[in-house]
């Protein structure tokens, strides 16, 4: 089989180099809105026609009753806001007021999009005539016919694009995207299931509820049997999850605006069966001042100064009594000691809820180079006073000089892609047939990281990987290495003495 990873691309690379001839146009954050913008409007009318098309065909007469786009989970989009009409202004002045009609009679029909999308393209910072040339790209690169698989194809589109706006944007792009690589570790080592209530606190543009889904559908699963949940602070970001969720059939509940989950719980009563989190790291100034006897500080009253630990108790509060998390921090959490987080960390560990750590290695994210942990923290966990922990910081592959990447799948030379063999490791663990690796896998109890000060960095257990014995006796190699030492030592004599010469034959002495 061949080789998988997670940059695998196909037209979705077209539709972004063809349509940054906007760039350089408008700003970046309005580049972003216009283009995401134009992937949601091309799929759910290529969706509405289709359907629109079916219904012509079997001659009822329903071709106009939004029941029967509702009940396929279609939106119904007015005339007014389908591609054809847009398409046909394409190259007129008024392209940008047509679009942005579109954008209004869109969420004039669906009430759940209200003040959602981006209704900026009539603006005079936009040139109408690049903006026409792009309205070509998506009428004849997008062929969409509605269905799950090019459902599929415009949803990798979309994240694809954001992905993009997350390397170009910078650290700012890390709060609506976090990479593939990760949603996916995260997802395949937690296993959602059918029936079950995913939450995420600071949801960004909405990743991780996207690969639940596809875990559970590739599981003999239906798409749409999860109950979503999730919170976000940015106004912009919780906009791009509505619409990604909407453009994925994704039914979610992200609450009726953006909100601080700190000071404004949207889901208060929310016990959750998987948690999986991305939240922004060692955040200062989160409000703990006015927060100081909130019912989710548990384990202890985290610091004013790094909101770590207030995220991981916020969850831990929404957990249901089997719930799991699977969270993305920063590696200081794991050991630090100051202003009581090791106290609060060692309560979370004599709580036996920590159920693996995993050491990433860096460059995966496109906003931040510091390294980062993935955290798996479980009620009822299986394997009663123990902790997994991996080093994974050699795993991946550099996709470009900053970003590396894990791998998925079988690979060509039959192992284990990073993303399946970290899950495998966790499912071993838990089923109790793990072989320890030394310098890359180990089990501890309780008691074991107690003696350790209750410090989580996973180097501390695994230890360094072993070194394999080349079979050459020691006495041979010795010889052999000192041999070698000497030649090197004779040639750098010589090269120095050449330098000399040189240097000399031109009046300068060393």
């Amino acid at each position: 089989m061949a080789a998988k990873n997670n940059t695998d691309i196909g037209f979705e690379k077209q539709i972004w180099d063809a349509a940054c001839v906007l760039w350089g146009h408008i700003p970046a954050a309005e580049y972003r809105k216009v283009i995401v913008g134009l992937i949601f409007l091309r799929y759910i009318s290529s969706a509405f026609e289709k359907r629109y098309e079916e219904l012509i065909k079997e001659g009822d007469g329903f071709e106009n009753d939004r029941d029967a786009y509702a009940e396929e989970n279609i939106f119904f989009v007015p005339e007014e806001a389908r591609w054809s009409t847009i398409a046909s202004a394409a190259h007129t002045p008024e392209i940008g007021l047509v679009i942005d009609n579109a954008m209004r009679a869109i969420e004039k029909e669906n009430t759940t999009l209200k003040n959602v999308l981006p209704k900026n393209y009539a603006s005079p910072d936009l040139d109408k005539r690049v903006l026409g040339e792009v309205v070509d790209l998506f009428t004849n690169e997008v062929k969409m016919d509605g269905t799950e698989s090019s459902k599929d194809l415009l949803g990798r589109t979309y994240e694809y694009c954001i992905a993009q706006f997350a390397s170009y944007e910078g650290t700012k792009g890390g709060e609506f995207y976090t990479p593939s690589s990760i949603v996916k570790t995260i997802v395949s080592i937690l296993k959602p299931f059918n029936n079950c209530r995913v939450y995420d606190p600071c949801c960004g543009s909405g990743g991780m509820f996207v690969q639940s889904e596809k875990f559970v559908q590739a599981h003999s699963g239906n798409r749409g049997t999860i109950s979503v949940y999730g919170q976000e602070s940015n106004a912009d970001t919780w906009k791009m999850a509505k619409m990604n969720m909407a453009i994925r059939g994704i039914d979610a509940n992200f609450g009726p605006y953006q909100a601080d989950t700190f000071f404004n719980d949207l889901h208060k009563t929310l016990k959750a069966d998987f948690i999986m989190a991305n939240p922004p790291f060692n955040l200062s100034n989160w409000g703990q001042e006015k927060l100081k006897d909130d019912v989710r500080w548990k384990y202890g009253l985290p610091p004013a100064s790094n909101a770590n630990y207030a995220w991981i108790q916020h969850m831990i509060h929404h957990l249901g009594s089997n719930g799991k998390i699977g969270l993305v921090l920063a590696n200081g959490a794991l050991s630090s000691q100051t202003s009581g987080e090791g106290d609060i960390r060692k309560n979370i560990i004599e709580a036996d809820l920590v159920e693996g750590i995993v050491a990433l290695p860096t460059q995966l994210f496109y906003s931040v180079t510091i390294p980062v942990t993935l955290w798996f923290i479980t009620k009822n966990k299986k394997r009663k006073g123990e902790t997994l922990f991996i080093d994974a910081r050699k795993m991946g592959y550099m996709v470009d000089r900053k970003h590396r990447d894990f791998t998925e799948g079988i690979q060509d030379d039959g192992r284990l892609g990073d993303i399946d063999l970290l899950a495998k490791t966790f499912e071993d663990f838990q089923n109790g047939v793990l072989d320890e690796e030394q310098g890359f896998s180990a089990i501890a109890t309780i008691e074991d990281i107690a003696k350790q000060d209750y410090v989580l960095t996973p180097g501390r257990y695994v230890g360094i990987e072993e070194q394999k014995d080349d079979g050459e006796p020691f006495e041979e190699k010795m010889a052999r290495l000192t041999l070698e030492l000497s030649g090197m030592f004779k040639e750098s004599h010589e090269l120095e003495r050449e330098i000399r010469q040189k240097l000399g034959a031109i009046g300068y002495e060393v």
